[in-house]
């Protein structure tokens, strides 16, 4: 049976499977999964169409499954979907889907959302993604697998941030950051590569150097930046992290691709 402190009130209509564990003075709404192994430590909010797979822990004064902070919800019958094994920290605001985004927010495995955090509306996050205390996302951005957001960091609606990638603390990000890359700034710029995190993820020694010299020549000031993508991915065909930056690229996007302060283009 699911461990459910006396001071939690728990819609009837909730589903908890047996381990479940609610803390004191959590509230769960009748529309709201909770998966094998689910904790909600104590003072958390759970409401809509909400699913939270299994190992999760979600720490007090969270709010979970709100309504969108979007003037352009109705009520219509959106959802959260929240994967397994996630650490979902104090005061973290996590809003569902909209008509206007696909209906859904979906928030990965192994994830970490650190105090304050915020993933709006129709926002998809990957697996293994780490946000810092306070990171904000925009309605429709798209966080790929193991991308880390340094604390107060905002990106803007709409927005890819690439697998690997590392937005740095206090940055404000309005354009795509490509897998791999590392931005920081006010309004971010592209600095770099993330080649530590690359290593801790133990990727090939040939794979970063590859990447390296790729990087060097995408971002160079001859041609367009469509000229250097095509040459690019002739060149260094076979090398992953390159394919996946190419990939990344010439994919359909509502915005700009992030270049480093001075970069051309084209």
């Amino acid at each position: 049976m699911p461990r459910i402190h006396p001071t939690a009130v728990v819609d009837t209509g909730a589903a908890l499977a047996g381990d479940v564990e609610i803390g004191p003075y959590c509230v769960v709404g009748g529309g709201v999964a909770l998966g094998d192994g689910v904790r909600l430590l104590s003072h958390v909010v759970i409401d809509g169409r909400t699913t939270i797979g299994a190992g999760t822990r979600i720490f007090p004064f969270a709010s979970i499954g709100l309504a969108p902070q979007d003037l352009k919800y109705a009520g219509e019958a959106s959802r959260l979907v929240i994967g397994r094994r996630n650490t979902i920290r104090e005061y973290v605001t996590i809003n569902p889907g909209t008509a206007g985004g696909g209906m859904v927010t979906r928030v990965g495995d192994d994830c970490l959302l650190m105090v304050g955090a915020h993933v709006a509306h129709d926002c998809q996050i990957g697996d293994h993604v780490i946000m810092a205390n306070n990171a904000t996302l925009g309605g429709h951005v798209i966080v790929e697998d193991y991308a880390i957001l340094g604390g107060l960091s905002a990106v803007h609606q709409f927005v890819r941030i690439g697998r690997h990638a590392m937005v740095g603390g206090m940055s404000g990000v309005e354009r795509d950051v490509i897998p791999y890359g590392q931005v920081m700034g006010d309004r971010a710029r592209l600095t770099g590569l993330n080649i530590i995190g690359m290593q801790r993820r133990g990727f090939s020694r040939d794979d970063i150097q590859g990447l390296r010299s790729a990087y060097q020549f995408l971002f160079s000031e001859s041609g367009t930046l469509n000229e250097r993508v095509n040459e690019t991915a002739e060149r260094y065909a076979g090398i992953g992290p390159v394919a996946d930056i190419i990939a990344f690229i010439r994919a359909d996007s509502s915005r700009a691709i992030c270049q480093p302060r001075g970069a051309n283009g084209g």
